[in-house]
């Protein structure tokens, strides 16, 4: 019978010092992001009152991440936007949706890293708009799943990008590329 294993208590003290019960020794919170992208599993408690603040410490790692000079991963627009679902009528389906897509995301990052070595390559761009493309489909059907309201004929046409609108982001994409090429050509 295979057992899982549990995951390393941090405990966190008023004097905001983590301590691994794991290793018996004080820890930083760059030690917790190290550990978060080596995959191991912790939950933080408060010290004293044994409360679980894993979440406020990862939201935390998150902002120190973010401050770092060229570290950061979530746009101004993307920060906004999920500011703007707290309250909203949504918001109980953003936690799910940001959990499927990361999942989808590692499923598919080294496909994408593979194709990203070659970034400067004919395949470069294509893998990103792949990757978007895909993303939006699945939120897509994410929003017509949760949708409580059925979607009217007319709605239908509107919703769908007009085709002089795609092949204009082609031809932007193509010159992009076009660009790179001679770039790295020289």
């Amino acid at each position: 019978m295979a057992t899982e294993k549990q995951p390393t208590v941090i405990k966190k003290y008023a004097n905001r010092r983590l301590y691994h019960t794991g290793t018996s020794a004080y820890v930083t919170l760059e030690d917790l992001a190290k550990m978060v992208r080596n995959g191991e599993d912790f939950v933080v408690y408060d010290a004293k009152s044994g409360e679980d603040i894993t979440r406020s410490v990862l939201t935390q790692i998150i902002f120190e991440q973010e401050s770092k000079e060229g570290q950061s991963l979530l746009p101004v627009t993307v920060l906004r936007q999920l500011i703007g679902f707290y309250g909203d009528s949504l918001q109980a389906l953003v936690p799910r949706y940001l959990e499927l897509s990361m999942e989808n995301l590692s499923r598919e990052q080294q496909k994408l890293r593979e194709q990203m070595a070659h970034a400067f390559g004919p395949g470069a761009f294509q893998a990103m708009e792949d990757q978007v493309r895909s993303n939006m489909k699945f939120f897509t059907e994410a929003m017509r799943i949760f949708s409580p309201f059925p979607k009217r004929a007319d709605e239908a046409k509107d919703g769908a990008a007009p085709a002089d609108d795609i092949e204009a982001l082609r031809r932007q994409m193509k010159e992009m590329q076009e660009k790179l090429d001679s770039l790295t050509h020289k």
